[in-house]
């Protein structure tokens, strides 16, 4: 991150309260000493008319982390044919993956077979659930991109909080209670970052919807933007943080940036969380160079890891194709077949809700994968057989471990 560069922006606004921790929490009398007092919470700046002047070198930066994202979201078109049975299920696997790299970044770490086990009711991992939950937070962030709007914003948040056990009632509503991010589950004292009064959510919101609606600034650099104000008004009891990376999935759709895939935006803010969050704190100050390089560079990132993501899965595909030469070319199992890349582990109740096959073309299909060595048998929850593809799940766990490598 160069610290030189500035793009100036108006720094947060502050103002003062005083905390007292409820009489029946259960805290010690030190801690509820030191717990109770005077602090300061979120005032967001306004960005909806801000007047932004963006170094050359910045706007060159920006020029081509969007051009290598239009690039890999052509390339991922042109390789697997935007008509072909592949692209969809292609899409989905890069959904997932950027859902998993959110997750991790609020530490919710979850296997490639976990999550796939999680997708067929199969699962036995919390977290699984909880990124599932994310999964259809981008979906229908995607879904909803053609009309950013506060009701598809809490759509899209309804879709994330609704998979976590305990937070249903604060699914699709902004909160009514003040958050903080720091240890300090008691106090905002000494938090990282308090967020708004929940009376100053609405008018902030507006704020920032009427700044995604505009269209004279660069799309990457919005969509920093976009998400560091996100963060910083923090409108929700949970989830903010995955929340506000689908925001940008839905920005860069809505723009036209991405039309065909969902790049690996958060994977690129994964390989470098340190700077990631400086940079939040770094926009909050009043300089707004640091968020955008950040995702500048996590854009570049996507683009050149989300191709060689492609290239790895479609190997697997070529190799399958291979183990099913001969097989007559109207059986349902070459239906069945690209799904494998999207989920690597399927069951037969899967494939007739999803690929729409009878139960007994869904039954003849795992059969010739099986005995093609396609899949392979494993026993899912409560002894039910599933079938995994490994080779797929490598790819995917390959690719997560080297980011968490980075």
């Amino acid at each position: 991150m160069d610290d030189e560069v500035m793009l100036t922006v108006p720094p947060l606004g502050k103002e003062r309260h005083i905390w007292h921790i409820p009489q029946e929490a259960p805290v010690s009398r030190s801690r509820r000493s030191r717990g109770n007092g005077e602090y300061e919470s979120a005032v967001p700046a306004r960005f909806a008319d801000y007047t932004f002047v963006f170094p050359a070198e910045l706007l060159a930066d920006l020029e081509d982390a969007s051009a290598a994202l239009a690039a890999f979201d052509s390339y991922a078109a042109l390789k697997l044919g935007t008509g072909s049975h592949v692209l969809g299920p292609m899409s989905a696997v890069l959904l997932r993956t950027e859902a998993s790299s959110s997750s991790q970044i609020e530490h919710l770490t979850v296997g490639a077979k976990n999550l796939a086990l999680e997708t067929l009711d199969e699962g036995v991992s919390g977290n699984a659930a909880i990124v599932v939950g994310n999964v259809r937070a981008m979906e229908a962030a995607l879904r909803l991109s053609e009309d950013m709007t506060e009701k598809n914003i809490l759509a899209m948040h309804r879709a994330l909080l609704s998979a976590q056990q305990g937070w249903e009632d604060q699914a699709g509503r902004y909160r009514d209670k003040l958050v903080w991010v720091g240890t300090d589950g008691y106090s905002p004292r000494g938090a990282k970052h308090v967020g708004s009064q929940p009376e100053l959510i609405d008018d902030a919101m507006t704020d920032l919807l009427r700044f995604i609606g505009r269209d004279d600034l660069p799309i990457i650099a919005q969509c920093a933007i976009a998400h560091a104000q996100f963060e910083t008004i923090h409108p929700f009891a949970d989830g903010n943080g995955r929340c506000g990376r689908a925001l940008v999935h839905a920005i860069l759709r809505n723009k036209m940036l991405t039309r065909n895939t969902t790049p690996p935006v958060s994977a690129g803010l994964l390989h470098d969380t340190d700077n990631y969050f400086a940079a939040l704190t770094a926009f909050r100050e009043g300089n707004a160079a640091p968020i955008v390089q950040r995702f500048a560079q996590a854009c570049r990132f996507a683009a050149t890891s989300g191709r060689k993501l492609i290239d790895d899965l479609c190997e697997q595909l070529d190799e399958a194709r291979s183990n099913l030469r001969g097989v007559r070319s109207d059986a349902a199992v070459w239906r069945v077949l690209p799904n494998l890349i999207a989920q690597p582990i399927i069951n037969t109740r899967y494939l007739q809700k999803t690929v729409g096959l009878s139960k007994s073309q869904a039954e003849r299909a795992i059969k010739t994968l099986s005995e093609r060595g396609v899949v392979v048998a494993r026993t899912g929850r409560q002894r039910s057989v599933v079938y995994e593809h490994r080779g797929v799940l490598d790819v995917l766990d390959n690719y997560a471990a080297g980011l968490r490598r980075g």
